[in-house]
This record gives C-alpha cells, structure tokens and sequence, in this order.
C-alpha cells in the first residue's frame, strides 16, 4: 500500500535568527519538499509565540505558491474560533484564483474546550496499541486554557464582545459559500467572488473523537489527526471520524491523515542530538508561555529539569520519530498501520535550517526505496 507523505511548517524560529529568515527557510523547504516528492505543504496558525512565525496561512500559502509549481500547498489549520466563514473563504478563494487547484482549506477549532474522552475501540495495553505503538497517558489542556497568556490571546484575536460562532454551523456556512448555496435564515443569497466555486480540498483537524471529527464525517470531508499534539487520543480520532462518516459528493469513503514529530539524520546518534531542543520547546508551549525560539543542543542541556517539567513534555518526547532514515519509517509505517492512515504529515524542527532540509530529504528516499509513492486522495 503506498502511503504519501506531507508536511506541516510552524515556520519556527531558532535561537538567533529571526523572523523574516524563517520565513524564506519555509519558501525555501517547501521548494525542496516539491523536488523530494512530497504530496503536500501545510502551514499551521499559531499566535504570540517568540519562536513562530506561521501567524496567517493564508499570508504564507500566497507566498509560497509563487515559488512552488506542483506540491498541494494548504492550511494545518486556519483557526476558525476568531474567524468568519466569509473572511476564510475569501482568503482562499483570492489565492485559488491564481494558483487554481492547488489548496487544500484545513480548518480547526480555537479556544474551545477539549472533548471528553470516548470509550477506547482499540485495546491498549501497558501503553501500546495492539502493533506496538506508543499510546501514552492522556495529557490535560485544562492548565493551558486557563492561563492569562491564552486569554489575552483570545481577546486580542477577538473583536470586543464578540462570540465565536458554533463550530458545526461554521463549517456549514463555509461548504455553503463554497458551492455558492447559502441562504440566510431570511432566504437572502450570499455569493463570494472570488471563493464561490473555489477548486480547494476542505479538511477538518482535529485531536479528538469528538466534534471535529464528527463534523468532518458527517459532511464526509477528509480527517487529519494529530498524534504530534496529542498522541494519547489519535486511535480515538481517527476512529470517531470513521464512525460519523457519510459519503458526499467529495469521499465515498473516510480519508484520514494523521501527522507525527520526526527528525531524521545519516545515524541514531546525530539524530538524537538534533533533536534535542525538542523537549525544552515544547515546555514552553505547555507552561503558556509561547513557543520559544528552538534552541540549540546546548542551549536545551543548560536546562535544569524539574520533575514537573519532564511530565509536561514526557508524552511528546516518547512519541517524537528521531533516528535513521530506516529506524524512523518502520515508526511511520507502524503509526500508519495502527491509525488506518490514508496519508502521513511529518512535522519536523531542528535549530538549523540546513538540517531540518536534510532530514526531509533523507525521509523522503527511504521511503520510496520502500515503494511509498507522492500522489495523494
């Protein structure tokens, strides 16, 4: 079965650089991930954080498709939670207009509460799935959504004394204005120019069987889940995507994506230390304080660990991909036997941009020497 790749950009910022050279890295990556043969390049949308640039996707897609020519380029995900249905169309359909046929519209919740968990369908045992993949303990976002920094967030991202609109009834609106169907509840037409018609492949990201799942199955739209963010619920997502599947006039059956953290280096060793800095990042993502410039291995090992600290990240670490190009695509291919994955999306960061180009490139001829191909659904 030939499984294709993707990848997802935070656009991040190492220690000592900047924001612009980020910028031109991920043109720049996206350009090399076209010539690697990956099917596709995502952006993801992250605020007030020191060491990420990827603010506006879409910003950054207009960009990028001017330097590309082939590679689906698309959202990982626009966060709709502070976003009209109007307002992301017409992004979309602007940069559709003149790169048509080449986006792919992830959209994403923000700042809602997570889903409770759902009954397991898959058996886990001392922490792995029935393959052997590393299934760890739950993590709570409850700390994080309860922060100051996140609140200010919000307010800043939200016009004052607005309410995000229902989530389910946004993704509704934006089908709607896509195909050029929407009525208002008084029978008024809205038509969208340029958007209405737009050749664009919507996607639902979620890290939970609960509502984006459910959205996305029910309108039968294609799935991303998130074994990068939160690898505990990643069965439980793709599973209850599956289970609210119905079949549209865009999929006769679900289609899932499911991304994962990898570093991939000649050998384990240099792999290793690459990643490093993988751990103290993303404790400063789960202490709210915002992603942190991506430090350098020295930098990380300065760290005095504190054990609450290390069972912050400890869920992230175990699950991130790091090794040989050989040790890390037996791990993807036993990500994707465990998920049912119709497609994987590697996410990959790595304090220089010259290695973080290399592990792409080694990722990607492993992977066709093993007969996994670029097309994608």
């Amino acid at each position: 079965m030939s499984i294709p790749l993707g990848v997802l950009d935070l656009v991040p910022i190492s220690s000592g650089s900047t924001a612009p050279e980020a910028l031109r890295n991920s043109i720049e990556l996206a350009r090399r991930a076209e010539e690697f043969g990956y099917a596709r390049y995502w952006f993801a949308e992250h605020h007030l954080n020191p060491g990420v640039a990827g603010t506006s996707p879409a910003v950054v897609l207009a960009l990028t498709a001017s330097a590309t020519s082939t590679i689906r380029l698309g959202s990982g995900a626009v966060q709709l939670g502070h976003r009209t249905a109007l307002s992301t169309v017409e992004e979309f359909g602007l940069i559709d207009a003149l790169h048509p046929g080449r986006f792919d519209l992830g959209l994403g919740r923000s700042g809602g509460r997570p889903s409770p968990p759902l009954p397991p369908t898959t058996p886990i045992v001392d922490g792995r799935a029935p393959n052997g993949l590393r299934i760890p303990p739950r993590f709570s976002f409850e700390r994080l959504l309860g922060s100051p920094r996140i609140a200010l967030q919000r307010k800043l991202l939200l016009l004052p004394d607005a309410t995000s609109q229902d989530y389910a009834e946004q993704i509704d609106d934006v089908l709607a204005l896509l195909a050029g169907t929407y009525r208002s509840p008084e029978g008024v037409e809205a038509h969208v120019v340029p958007g209405e018609g737009a050749d664009v492949q919507v996607w639902i990201l979620g890290s939970s069987g609960g509502t984006s799942a459910e959205v996305a199955g029910r309108n039968g739209l294609r799935f991303a889940a998130n074994y990068h963010v939160s690898p505990a619920t990643v069965l439980e997502a793709a599973d209850g995507y599956r289970t609210a599947f119905q079949p549209s006039d865009v999929l006769d059956k679900p289609y899932v994506s499911v991304s994962a953290d990898v570093v991939v280096a000649d050998d384990d060793d240099t792999a290793r230390e690459l990643a490093t800095g993988y751990g103290l990042w993303v404790r400063s993502i789960r202490t709210a304080e915002g992603a942190i410039q991506f430090p350098t291995p020295d930098e990380a090992r300065a760290h005095v660990w504190t054990d609450e600290d290390r069972a912050l990240v400890q869920d992230r670490v175990d699950t991130q991909f790091v090794g040989s190009p050989t040790r890390v695509a037996d791990q993807l291919e036993q990500l994707q036997e465990a998920t049912g994955a119709d497609e994987l999306l590697i996410t990959t960061i790595t304090h220089a941009h010259q290695d973080r180009v290399r592990s792409y490139e080694l990722l990607a001829q492993e992977w066709h020497r093993r007969g996994h191909s670029a097309p994608s659904g």
